[in-house]
């Protein structure tokens, strides 16, 4: 059974999806299984989550659909359903959604319909631990903004090599069928000038979690999949070291006894040549013979 700690790594790789309720813009993503679910919001000011098991389903669905009698799996299913096109961007124009604030946490009330019958549901989202921010929000952005910078780098030399490459074709007596297409040598610091100055304020006046969630979400799910991929590892090998030795083991204040047959072995080890290159007799210097030179093609 999938327990709450797996359901949170299958989030992480989830893509955050940009979302509206009313007027407030969200930044969400969730996972859902057949064991439960578990939903991530955030209005960039705070982050809510909920995670909840197949038990804790089946119960407020009872509450909450009392004419509606379907399995718990086939419940999360639905759930699923609606919750996918809001992530995608798609939202479907029967299901609607609402997010009210409350002091203690957010609650994302849904309605829609199942065969007839009124479908409801609410998400009871409370404050999320700065552990999960940080594996969830800080460290997937961080890690993008260095693959952002070095992808600019190569990209800066690629431009430059194409500059010399250019002046090396004008020099040759190349010349241009099309004048429109003349482009000036590439200048780093004046295009980083021009980029704080006149790039960076339009940027920052997109609406907060659009350009994020629409342009970043591969580079996103590419990043935390390597840290997905680096936590398994990291787990693989503290369950193959076992558990600590013991003071007495670790320290070997007298080693111990050999068996009988490790005297043994150990004896004739001692007095019986082995046939190891390691152990041959080697030859004087002055008679070793001087290895021949291989040229390339030899």
């Amino acid at each position: 059974m999938e327990g709450s700690e797996e359901l949170e790594s299958s989030l992480l790789t989830q893509p955050w999806a940009s979302v509206c309720f009313g007027e407030s813009t969200f930044l969400a993503k969730a996972c859902f299984r057949d064991t439960g679910y578990i939903l991530l919001i955030s209005d960039l000011s705070s982050v809510w989550y909920e995670s909840a098991d197949a038990e804790a389903v089946g119960q407020r669905s009872k509450e909450l659909n009392k004419r509606l009698m379907v399995h718990v799996s086939s419940f999360l299913h639905r759930l699923r359903d609606l919750m996918h096109p809001l992530l995608a961007g798609q939202p479907d124009a029967a299901t609607s959604f609402s997010c009210p604030h409350a002091a203690s946490g957010l609650s994302l009330h849904v309605k829609s319909e199942v065969s007839g019958l009124p479908f409801y549901w609410d998400f009871h989202c409370c404050p999320a631990p700065v552990e999960m921010v940080s594996r969830h929000l800080v460290r997937p952005l961080i890690r993008m903004s260095l693959a952002l910078q070095y992808q600019v780098r190569e990209l800066t030399s690629l431009l430059l090599q194409k500059d010399a490459e250019i002046e090396d074709y004008r020099e040759s007596g190349a010349a241009l069928s099309r004048d429109r297409l003349r482009t000036e040598p590439f200048q780093e610091q004046m295009f980083q000038r021009n980029f704080m100055a006149e790039s960076l304020p339009k940027i920052c006046g997109v609406g907060e979690g659009q350009a994020f969630a629409s342009a970043l979400q591969k580079l996103y799910t590419v990043v935390t999949q390597q840290e997905a991929k680096q936590a398994r590892k990291r787990q693989r090998s503290e369950d193959t070291e076992g558990p600590a030795p013991t003071t007495e083991t670790a320290e070997h204040p007298h080693p111990p006894p050999l068996l009988q047959e490790d005297e043994t072995a150990s004896s004739s080890e001692a007095t019986t040549p082995t046939s190891s290159p390691a152990q041959k007799p080697r030859l004087p210097a002055a008679k070793a013979k001087p290895k021949k030179a291989k040229g390339l093609f030899s």
